[in-house]
C-alpha cells in the first residue's frame, strides 16, 4: 500500500512574462498554479505516495482551476476548504546571465491568509497518515495561519506521525527575528529538518564557519546543533551556489546523528529554478518513506531537486525511476531509446 502523506500550505497562481521579458516590458504573463507544499505534494505522487494537500481557495472559478491543477496530477484535494474572496498572487520575472529572477507577492488578504485556526479539524486530516509536511511561508501569513501551523505539527506528533518542516526563509514574507521565535517552536514537533545552507544562522544564530561557498564540511557541525537544539531525528542542509540566474551548483548533507553523508554535487542549468526546494524535500520524504540509508537519501532528494531544474513550472514532473536512474546511474543525459 501506499504511504500517505499530508501538506499544508497556500497555493498561489504565477504569473510570469514570457520568455525573459522585464516586468515592464511583459504585455502578457503565463499561469501557472504552485505553492510550496503543493509542489511537494504533486512530486511525491509522481513517485508513487498518495499525497493530500489541505489548504482554502476562493469558491469561483479561479480556485477552482487551482484545484484543477493538483487533481490533474492525482492529489487528493478534498481537504480543500473553499471561502474567502481572493486567491493569492505571486509575479516572477526569470533573470538571465548576471540578472537575477525577481519575485513581486500579492497574497495579502487571500482566501487561505484569511482562514482561522479553527478551520482545520488535524485529527480528521491526518488520519490514516504516515508522514505530515509543512514549511516555514505558511506561519509567514499571519497569526491565524500560524497557529494553524503549530497545532498541526502538534496533532501529527501525538498522532504519531513523522513530521518534516523545510524552513523556507522569505524575507519579504516576515523578518528574521519573528520567523526564528515561530519556527522554533515548530521545530519543537518536528523529526526532518530542511533548510539552506545560510538558514541556522540567520534564524537561529548558529554559525556556520564556512570558508567559502565549497567548504561544505563546515555545516557538519550545524546540522549536529540543529538536531541537538531541537531534538531532530535528521537534519538535512541543501548547498545550492549561484553562478548566474540560469546556472547553480546543487549539493545537499543529510545528518541522522550517526552519519554526516553529502550527496553528489551537480552543475545544473537552470530552465525554471521555482520549486528546486520543494522537490528536495519530496525526495527526501520519499526516500525515507520507502527506507533507504542515509546516504541513498541524500543522493536520491539531490537528483530529484537537479531534475526539477530542468522542468519547467512550479512542480517536478519526474517519476522515481528517472530519479533514481540520476541518482545512482551514470548520470547521462542521451536521450532514451
Amino acid at each position: 500500500m501506499a504511504k500517505k502523506v499530508v501538506t499544508f500550505g497556500e497555493l498561489l497562481m504565477r504569473l510570469s512574462p514570457e520568455e525573459h521579458k522585464r516586468f515592464i516590458q511583459a504585455d502578457s504573463f503565463g499561469v501557472v498554479y504552485g505553492g510550496g507544499e503543493a509542489n511537494t505534494a504533486v512530486s511525491l505522487v509522481q513517485f508513487g505516495c498518495d499525497a493530500k494537500f489541505v489548504s482554502r481557495l476562493p469558491a469561483h472559478e479561479i480556485g477552482q482551476a487551482a484545484i484543477n491543477t493538483l487533481r490533474q496530477y492525482g492529489v487528493d484535494t478534498s481537504a480543500v476548504i473553499r471561502g474567502g474572496d481572493r486567491m493569492g498572487i505571486y509575479f516572477i520575472e526569470k533573470g538571465a546571465a548576471q540578472r537575477p529572477s525577481k519575485v513581486i507577492y500579492d497574497r495579502a488578504g487571500s482566501a487561505f491568509a484569511t482562514a482561522k485556526a479553527e478551520d482545520y479539524d488535524w485529527r480528521g486530516l491526518l488520519a490514516g497518515a504516515d508522514w505530515f509536511h509543512i514549511t516555514g511561508i505558511t506561519p509567514a501569513l499571519g497569526g491565524e495561519a500560524a497557529k494553524a501551523a503549530l497545532e498541526a505539527v502538534r496533532t501529527a506528533k501525538e498522532m504519531g506521525l513523522t513530521v518534516s518542516c523545510d524552513i523556507n526563509f522569505r524575507r519579504k514574507l516576515w523578518d528574521k527575528e519573528t520567523a526564528g521565535r515561530v519556527m522554533a517552536e515548530i521545530l519543537r514537533y518536528t523529526d526532518i529538518y530542511i533548510g539552506g545552507r545560510d538558514q541556522a544562522e540567520e534564524l537561529f544564530g548558529i554559525p556556520t564557519n564556512a570558508r567559502d561557498d565549497s567548504d561544505y564540511n563546515a555545516y557538519k557541525a550545524v546540522a549536529e546543533q540543529l538536531r541537538e537544539r531541537f531534538g531532530l531525528k535528521k537534519v538535512a542542509i541543501t548547498l545550492r551556489t549561484t553562478l548566474s540566474a540560469e546556472d547553480n551548483r546543487w549539493a545537499a548533507l543529510l545528518y541522522d546523528g550517526e552519519q554526516h553523508c553529502f550527496s553528489r554535487e551537480y552543475t545544473s542549468h537552470i530552465v525554471d529554478r521555482v520549486g528546486g526546494g520543494d522537490s528536495f524535500a519530496a525526495g527526501l520524504i520519499y526516500a525515507l518513506l520507502e527506507g533507504m540509508s542515509t546516504r541513498d537519501a541524500v543522493e536520491f532528494a539531490a537528483a530529484a531537486s537537479c531534475l526539477k531544474l530542468s522542468v519547467e513550472g512550479d512542480c517536478n514532473l519526474v517519476s522515481a525511476d528517472e530519479v533514481k536512474a540520476l541518482a545512482f546511474g551514470n548520470g547521462s543525459a542521451q536521450v532514451q531509446r
